[in-house]
């Protein structure tokens, strides 16, 4: 292991006992939600991988180090400090080399988790192509992070505020297997569904697993994108949403918001503009995707360790 890994006890203690892990970004906890709901979710969601058969690793940057797992402290920490950096591929030396406090984007976790060897990793929605892609080029590093690191990514879609059939053409450059789970169609973050319709679909975190492992045969270098609805009962209708969305996209244009910034920034104008149900309905998918990573890494480990045991068999 890379000698700037710190795990948890808790995590350590899995990779001892050849348990199912499941990867955490930590962004959606420093930037993506207000305290204490941040804090709360991020517990609630270790929770429901440890229920659904698999070990959490929430993942962030202390001091220095790669923390995969979060002890209670580190979490709050990086839940109530106003000085933590949101850290993407570009910015991860820098943060490391001035032992600053750092929170994982999507991109950066995935680096993380492949370094540590975790093969499935949590999120809400990931980053894309930003609107007005054609005036600034704006391309999240997330899409170029799944084209060569071989995680596979349980998302709600990509974040409803981005160019959604740009990031999905993207995807496809980059070789990236877009699968919805139970859909044909690409869930879109707040909504469970899109017009955008997926080339692959799986029913099953079984037929995930599979994929992976049949990835591993052929060294595929590679993530796999796991599409997952948002649950219907939870969703902000797409035609309510759009509406809020341009508001906030036009708002933020007049602020001049730029950048890694822009996310977070919308995301908080569209929590403002929905009167919280965006909040809400962004912490209802990421439990939804919790539970969904955690079959799929243990089912995984269990056809690794099959494998594992038939290698291991001495015929006469």
């Amino acid at each position: 292991m890379n000698s700037l890994i710190k795990f948890s006890q808790e995590v350590e203690q899995a990779i001892n006992d050849r348990k199912p892990i499941v990867a955490l970004e930590s962004t959606i906890i420093s930037h993506g939600m207000p305290y204490p709901q941040n804090v709360e979710m991020a517990r609630t969601v270790e929770q429901i991988i440890r229920d659904h058969g698999a070990v959490p690793a929430t993942i962030a940057i202390m001091n220095g180090e790669l923390k995969v797992g979060l002890e209670a402290e580190d979490l709050e920490l990086l839940a109530t400090a106003e000085n933590v950096s949101k850290v993407s591929r570009r910015d991860l030396s820098e943060v490391i080399a001035s032992k600053g406090l750092g929170a994982t984007t999507v991109a950066t976790t995935m680096i993380i988790a492949h370094m540590a060897g975790i093969k499935v990793f949590v999120t809400g929605g990931i980053g894309g192509v930003h609107r007005g892609y054609e005036e600034h080029m704006d391309v999240s590093a997330d899409l170029v992070e799944l084209g060569q690191t071989p995680v596979t990514v349980v998302c709600a879609g990509a974040k409803a505020i981005l160019d959604l059939p740009r990031t999905l053409e993207y995807l496809e450059t980059q070789g990236v297997p877009v699968m919805g789970y139970q859909t044909d169609y690409l869930p879109a973050f707040f909504s469970s569904t899109s017009d955008y319709k997926l080339n692959s679909r799986v029913d099953s975190a079984l037929e995930v697993a599979q994929r992976m492992v049949s990835a591993d045969m052929m060294e595929l270098k590679g993530a796999h994108l796991v599409a997952n609805p948002i649950p219907k009962e939870h969703e902000i209708p797409q035609s309510e949403i759009d509406g809020i969305i341009a508001q906030a996209l036009a708002e933020e244009r007049e602020a001049g918001v730029k950048g890694k910034d822009s996310t977070p920034f919308l995301l908080a104008k569209i929590v403002e503009l929905t009167e919280g149900r965006s909040l809400a309905a962004n912490i209802e998918l990421v439990y939804n995707n919790a539970r969904l990573g955690a079959e799929i890494a243990a089912e995984y480990h269990q056809i690794k360790n099959a494998q594992e045991a038939m290698k291991n068999i001495s015929f006469v």
